[in-house]
């Protein structure tokens, strides 16, 4: 039996949420084409009853940071470096390459670590073959393209884990997929949704609360504070005649249901609290 932790690292949008849903096979993190979507270090459990037990960890990408948010996020993934097993240095193929390898060599990683090239689907086969050789030399163990949107090499990815975790009993029950509340995926859905449809700084100043979470008999109530900078940015989310907020409930009702497998009834209010990602108090109130 093998059994460890397996973070994922890279900078902001490198695919690491993409990847662990791949993994896992289950919609675990949250995904949008904007940077700094991850703002937590979200755990998925994959297991294989006698063989080996993963904990995959998400963590945000690695930013210099400008808020206490940032901050906060930052120090995640300290704390991911500190506790992996195996550590997945996730780049993206298509971008400055040369710049991710010395981020990763910065890291100062004294456990065995994987660079794996992500969104290779988008490249030429010789393409790949020059990048994997400028990254020749380094410590890595091993160097491996994938494609975490079509699942390109995954099973190659996953059998090189496999052999080197160390060994050791499972941390976690077999049916058990994640240590997180359901409360916390139900916020990060809404959020989600926040990114999918508003643009500029709007998704980066905005939290989401999960203030109740009620089971009745035919149905689930759900409400959800969502927090804003500005008395202007809580117009925008509620659009001419309500329009936007009635838009993103619809969204989010669906994807909530979707994944809770059961009708909910879901109450979003729009709440204005300024500066709050510089705030020590509101950030712990608010789940960072």
């Amino acid at each position: 039996m093998k059994s460890g932790f397996v973070n994922i690292f890279g900078k902001p949008n490198a695919g690491k949420s993409t990847l662990l849903n791949a993994l896992i096979g289950e919609k675990m993190a949250i995904v949008s084409s904007k940077v700094q979507t991850t703002r937590h270090r979200i755990k998925a459990f994959l297991t294989k009853p006698g063989e080996y037990q993963i904990i995959f960890s998400d963590t945000p990408g690695i930013i210099e940071p400008k808020y206490k948010l940032h901050e906060r996020m930052m120090q995640s993934v300290k704390t991911a470096l500190e506790d992996a097993d195996v550590a997945l240095l996730l780049a993206d193929a298509t971008k400055d390459f040369a710049e991710t390898i010395e981020m990763f060599r910065q890291l100062r990683l004294k456990v065995p670590s994987i660079l794996v090239l992500n969104k290779t689907d988008k490249l030429k086969a010789g393409k790949i073959e020059e990048i994997k050789q400028t990254a020749e030399g380094s410590s890595f163990k091993k160097i491996i393209d994938i494609s975490a949107l079509t699942h390109k090499n995954l099973d190659i990815l996953l059998a090189t884990i496999i052999e080197l975790l160390p060994e050791g009993e499972a941390f976690y029950d077999e049916d058990e997929l994640t240590d997180l509340p359901t409360k916390f995926f139900v916020g990060e859905m809404i959020r989600e949704k926040v990114y999918e449809l508003f643009s500029e700084e709007i998704p980066y100043q905005t939290a989401v609360i999960i203030n109740e979470f009620k089971e009745k008999e035919s149905l689930i109530k759900i409400q959800a504070d969502i927090i804003v900078h500005r008395e202007s940015q809580k117009a925008i989310l509620l659009g001419e005649g309500g329009k936007m907020i009635k838009q993103l409930g619809t969204l989010s009702r669906n994807e909530i249901e979707k994944f809770l497998q059961q009708k909910i009834f879901l109450q979003l209010f729009i709440k204005v609290k300024p500066k709050w990602r510089d705030d020590d108090f509101k950030l712990k109130e608010y789940g960072y």
